[in-house]
C-alpha cells in the first residue's frame, strides 16, 4: 500500500504554497439514535487542496514488514510493524468490517506538540482502519501505536465507529524529549448522539469503568506536574480545561457548532448560547445527548448543512452576506476596527471544505452491503453525496483526481467548486436551483439503493462475493458519472439563467430582480446622498429607460 496516503494530497498543498486549515466538524449518532439502527459518522474536512480517497486492499505480513511514515510538517520520518493481516479500506476512514473514523484537530496547549516525532494523526487513523475489526479495537491500536512509535502531532479528537459502539478518543502529546501522549478514550452511550468541533470536549470521566472508559494511567499526575490542574482547588479533573483551555475566541468557533447541532437534534433540552458565545461561567454543553427524535440519513444530510439559518446568527443576513443573502465569508474570520478584535460566524458549512462524508455502519447486512460512506466534495451544504461502499475496489476516477492551479471539467472536485463559487453572485436565488438538483439526485440515489443492495445480498446469500463486490463497485462508478454529468449542466444553467446579473424567468425572459431590502436600506445609511431629490410638482423619481 501507499506510504503516503493521506500525506499525498497534504504534501501538494505545502509545495504549492497552501495552508491546510486543521479545521474539521464531526458527528456520531448511535445505532439507538438512528431510525435504521445504524450507526452514523459525519466527517467534514476542511481544507484548501484537492483530496484523494484510496482504496487500500487487504493484505498479509511477515513479522519483518515494516511500514515507512513520514511527517511533512515536523520534517522526519519513522518506520512501524506491519500487522500479521491488513483490512480492505476505503482511504483511511473506513474498513470491510464497518469500522469508520473521523477526527477534529483541537490543537491544546502547544508546548505538548513533539515536532520531532513522525508518527501524525491521519497515520494514526489509516492504520486503525487497517488494524481493527471494531471500534473498540480501533481505539487500542492507536494507543499501542503512540505508546511505541510517538505522537507527533497536536491535541485531536478521534470519533471512531463500528455497527454496534462508538467511541470519542481524545489526544495531545507530553511534549519534545517525552514519550507516548496522553488520551482518555469514552463509548458512547446507545441512543445518544455525539458532536465535536475543534476543542476538546471530554471533561469529567469515570476512573474505574475500563468498559466504557480508558485513559493514560498518570493523566491527572502528569497534569498536575505541569500546573494545568490543582487538585486543592475543590474542583474535579476534566480533560479539556487541563490539556485544552479556551477563550472567547474558540467557544464562538469550535462550540458554535456544537450548539447548532444540539440545538435542532434536541430543542426540548434549550441549550443556552452563553457558552458558546464566551460567556465567562457558563455551563459547557453535555458530552452527548439524547435526541428528540431518531435520526435518518437524511436528517444528518440536514443537520451538518447549516449556517445557523433561524437562529441570531443566520448567516444569510446582514451586512456580510450582500444584497443577495450569501453565507459564504471569505476568509480571514477575524479582523480589527479602531483596536476591537471581531469576527465572523464560523459554521458547520464552508466554501473551503475539500470533502465530507456521511459513514453508515450496518449490522443487519453483510460487511461488504452494509458498510457505506456517503462521500461529498467541496462545500457540503452545496454537493451531492455519492454512495461508496468499503468493498469497492477502485473509487471514481473524476472524484479522485485534479490540480489546484488548473481547473478543469473532468474533476468532479472543480465542478462542486464552481457550482459553489457561481452561487454568491446571487445566492438566494441560485441556492434554490442548486438544491432542486441536489434534492432530485440524492432523492434517486437512496432510490436506486434498495434495488442494488437488494440484489446484491442474494449474490452474497449465494457465496458469489466477488460477483455481489463488483457490482457495488460499478454502481458507484456509474452514479458518479451522473452525478459528475448533472452538476457539470448546472453550473451551465446557472450561467445561462443569471447572465450579467439579470434573471431569466421560466419562459427565458430576461427580467431586472432586486437583491433584499435591508442591503438597500444599509446603502442609503452609508451614504444618504444616494437618494434622489424630488420636485414639488413630481410624486416621486422614476428609472429611465434608456440608461
Amino acid at each position: 500500500m501507499s506510504k503516503f496516503n493521506f500525506l499525498f494530497f497534504l504534501i501538494l498543498g505545502f509545495l504549492g504554497g497552501i495552508k491546510p486549515l486543521w479545521a474539521c466538524t464531526n458527528l456520531i449518532v448511535t445505532k439507538g439514535a438512528s431510525t435504521d439502527g445504524s450507526t452514523m459518522l459525519f466527517y467534514a474536512n476542511d481544507g484548501e487542496y484537492v483530496p484523494v480517497l484510496p482504496i487500500h486492499k487487504a493484505g498479509t505480513w511477515s513479522e519483518s514488514d515494516s511500514l515507512e511514515l513520514i511527517s511533512w510538517p515536523n520534517g522526519v520520518r519513522c518506520n512501524i510493524h506491519q500487522p500479521k493481516n491488513s483490512f480492505h479500506a476505503v482511504g483511511y476512514h473506513m474498513n470491510e468490517y464497518q469500522v469508520a473514523i473521523g477526527e477534529t484537530t483541537f490543537g491544546g496547549r502547544h508546548e505538548l506538540h513533539n515536532k520531532k516525532v513522525a508518527q501524525e494523526y491521519w497515520h494514526l487513523m489509516e492504520e486503525a482502519v487497517r488494524r481493527a475489526k471494531t471500534a473498540r479495537e480501533a481505539v487500542q491500536v492507536i494507543i499501542d501505536l503512540v505508546a511505541q512509535y510517538g505522537y507527533g502531532s497536536e491535541g485531536e479528537s478521534f470519533s471512531i465507529i463500528d455497527p454496534n459502539e462508538a467511541w470519542l478518543l481524545e489526544m495531545i502529546g507530553r511534549g519534545e524529549g517525552e514519550d507516548g501522549a496522553l488520551y482518555v478514550a469514552q463509548r458512547i452511550p446507545d441512543g445518544t448522539v455525539l458532536a465535536h468541533a475543534n476543542h476538546s470536549r471530554i471533561g469529567t470521566f469515570p476512573l474505574d469503568d475500563p468498559e466504557n472508559c480508558l485513559y493514560s494511567a498518570d493523566i491527572i499526575e502528569f497534569a498536575i506536574e505541569k500546573g494545568y490542574f490543582n487538585p486543592k482547588a475543590g474542583k474535579a479533573f476534566e480533560f479539556n480545561t487541563a490539556f485544552d483551555p479556551v477563550n472567547p475566541a474558540k467557544l464562538r468557533y469550535c462550540e458554535s457548532r456544537v450548539w447548532s447541532l444540539y440545538n435542532r437534534i434536541a430543542p426540548s433540552l434549550q441549550l443556552s448560547t452563553d457558552y458558546c458565545r464566551g460567556v465567562q461561567g457558563a455551563q459547557a454543553y453535555p458530552l452527548w445527548i439524547q435526541p428528540d427524535e431518531s435520526l435518518s440519513l437524511e436528517d444528518v444530510k440536514h443537520l451538518v448543512r447549516d449556517h445557523y439559518e433561524g437562529t441570531p446568527w443566520d448567516m444569510r443576513k446582514g451586512v456580510a452576506a450582500g444584497p443577495y443573502g450569501s453565507p459564504n465569508y471569505a476568509r480571514p474570520m477575524t479582523w480589527e476596527v479602531d483596536g476591537q478584535a471581531c469576527s465572523w460566524e464560523r459554521p458547520i458549512s464552508t466554501p473551503v471544505t475539500a470533502y465530507s462524508f456521511i459513514a453508515q455502519a450496518r449490522g443487519h447486512l453483510p460487511n461488504e452491503i452494509g458498510g457505506i460512506m456517503w462521500y461529498g466534495l467541496d462545500n457540503n451544504y452545496i454537493n451531492v453525496y455519492l454512495p461508496v461502499y468499503v468493498a469497492s475496489t477502485r473509487m471514481p476516477e473524476a472524484f479522485n483526481n485534479g490540480d489546484i492551479n488548473k481547473f478543469s471539467w473532468e474533476s468532479a472536485w472543480w465542478v462542486f467548486n464552481f457550482v459553489g463559487n457561481y452561487v454568491n453572485l446571487r445566492y438566494e436565488d441560485m441556492i434554490l436551483d442548486v438544491q432542486k438538483e441536489q434534492g432530485k439526485l440524492e432523492t434517486e440515489l437512496l432510490k436506486s439503493q434498495l434495488g442494488l443492495e437488494a440484489r446484491a445480498l442474494v449474490l452474497i446469500q449465494q457465496n458469489n462475493q466477488e460477483e455481489a463486490i463488483a457490482m457495488l463497485t460499478a454502481y458507484t462508478q456509474e452514479k458518479a458519472q451522473q452525478v459528475m454529468a448533472s452538476w457539470k449542466a448546472l453550473g451551465e444553467f446557472l450561467i445561462m439563467k443569471y447572465n450579467d446579473g439579470y434573471v431569466k424567468d421560466q419562459e427565458l425572459r430576461i427580467r431586472q430582480q432586486k437583491g433584499r431590502e435591508s442591503y438597500y436600506r444599509n446603502a442609503l445609511q452609508n451614504d444618504p446622498q444616494r437618494a434622489l431629490p424630488v420636485w414639488e410638482d413630481q410624486e416621486g423619481n422614476k428609472e429611465p429607460h434608456n440608461y
